[in-house]
């Protein structure tokens, strides 16, 4: 063997032309004399075996394509701890890139670090042994409330062996392991709050399940893990599943999810108020972002925050009364009626629009007269009859004015500025419908259109100033 090469070898990690590995093996392989290491690649696909040579197994790998056997000249073991920390923060003579500061909290004092965000992204991604048949003594880690073991070659199995010894985890990162999620944990990983399960490619929705009685679950981040469907057994239409039942926080970026059945069975999580789904064929193949988004606000109930943005009342309303009207065409021909004696809408209909019935019984059945005007989604220029009143104005005439639907608040109050010989900056809008009377919904956000805000044929623009 080569004298250089370190005396503990084998389990160490290495890179070899930007790529990582494990050494598992150091030591002849003939007929090819001189030493050699066999390892194993973090990327299955840069091997070409499984640790076996003309039928003579070296070393074993998960993967049967992850093992190659390497020259030890080939390889870097990296640098001492001391040396690496002296490359890290001995003060150099060139400027280096700005670091952020952050403030973080240890015990009851705060603590300003800065360049975290770049050693993160250093961080050496180590592939660990972990015990798989005796479990952790409990209480090994009493004190343990965080644990990040991405990339670190962990299974699930060993997850639950040593989980014993994490009596009070809060928060476990286990991202890019390949994991499959085979057994139910019963009495381990019961005080956890968040579980990050990123780009685990095996992971499917019956795994899931495995997981979905844990009671103090919060968020659960489900990153590129390539799952396209989701249906929850337990709950019919309109109802509540029992699974995940303190789930509030929902991560689902960067995924298959092209149906949105997927969004009608999320609305039976009870807790669910925040949800990330962007890089989804669903969100990315339409042209109109807007309109999935309020798709995806209408589809689900008790939503609060979507993609990060908070939903607000104003925000909701004009999504559930523009998908009511979206879909009101289809509501009819399945059976569908303004009389409630004879609403009765198909089976298909209802798997497909689950909260439709619900959302005629908050607004009122769409009518007629509404379904007429609605082309497939939502006309861009459509013209809108509105009334418009000075409330705080000795004159109190109304007047009658059509205005594009698609027309901006600023735009608006742009027209009204040359009508009145007001600044705009001194306007402010509202308004009031005739099928929420008593009701004045304020005009809030200039970059939003009237159609954004549900304005309808008949309704009663409000201007003050």
């Amino acid at each position: 063997m080569n004298s250089t090469l370190p005396s503990d070898v084998i389990g160490r990690r290495v890179e070899v032309n930007g790529e990582h590995a494990t050494v598992r093996f150091s030591g002849i392989v003939p007929p090819v004399a001189g030493p050699w290491l066999g390892v194993e690649w973090d990327n299955p696909e840069r091997g070409k075996h499984d640790g076996s040579h003309e039928g003579t197994v070296y070393f074993k790998c998960r993967h049967p394509t992850a093992g190659s056997f390497i020259r030890p000249n080939k390889v870097n073991f990296g640098v001492d701890f001391l040396t690496a920390i002296k490359n890290r923060y001995v003060l150099e003579d060139e400027p280096k890139e700005e670091e952020t500061e952050q403030i973080v909290i240890i015990g009851n004092k705060p603590v300003e670090t800065i360049g975290f965000d770049s050693v993160i992204k250093q961080q050496s991604e180590n592939k660990l042994t972990f015990p798989s048949s005796s479990p952790s003594p409990t209480g090994a880690f009493s004190m343990l409330k965080v644990l990040v073991l991405n990339r670190t070659g962990i299974t699930w199995a060993e997850v639950l062996c040593c989980a014993s010894g994490w009596p009070v985890l809060e928060k476990l990162y286990l991202e890019s392991n390949n994991i499959v999620i085979s057994e139910r944990p019963t009495d381990v990983l019961q005080t956890v709050k968040l579980l990050d399960l990123s780009s685990n490619q095996s992971i499917d929705e019956n795994q899931l399940f495995l997981i979905a009685y844990l009671p103090r679950l919060e968020q659960l981040i489900l990153s590129d893990i390539g799952i396209s469907s989701i249906h929850f057994p337990d709950a019919g239409i309109g109802c509540k599943t029992s699974m995940f039942p303190s789930l509030q926080y929902l991560v689902l970026n960067d995924n298959q999810i092209a149906q949105w059945s997927f969004m009608n069975e999320l609305d039976k999580l009870q807790s669910l108020h925040a949800l990330s789904c962007t890089r989804n064929p669903l969100t990315e193949g339409s042209k109109d972002a807007q309109t999935t988004r309020q798709f995806i606000i209408a589809r689900i109930g008790q939503l609060r925050t979507l993609n990060k943005c908070a939903v607000e009342p104003e925000e909701r309303r004009g999504a559930e009364l523009d998908y009511r009207k979206a879909f009101g065409n289809e509501w009819k021909k399945a059976g569908g009626h303004q009389d409630p004696e004879k609403n009765r809408p198909n089976e298909e209909f209802l798997a497909a629009h689950p909260r439709y019935q619900a959302l005629c019984l908050k607004y009122g059945a769409p009518e007629d007269g509404e379904l007429k005007t609605q082309q497939p989604f939502l006309l861009k220029n459509q013209l809108l009859t509105l009334k418009i009143k000075y409330p705080n104005q000795l004159d109190q005439k109304v007047i009658e004015k059509q205005l594009p639907e698609s027309m901006t608040v600023q735009k608006v109050k742009g027209l009204l500025s040359r009508l009145l010989k007001v600044p705009v900056s001194e306007l402010l809008l509202s308004y009031e419908s005739p099928k929420m009377p008593g009701k004045e919904i304020e005009l809030e956000n200039d970059l939003q259109s009237l159609q954004f805000y549900s304005v309808e044929n008949g309704d009663c623009l409000l201007v003050r100033w």
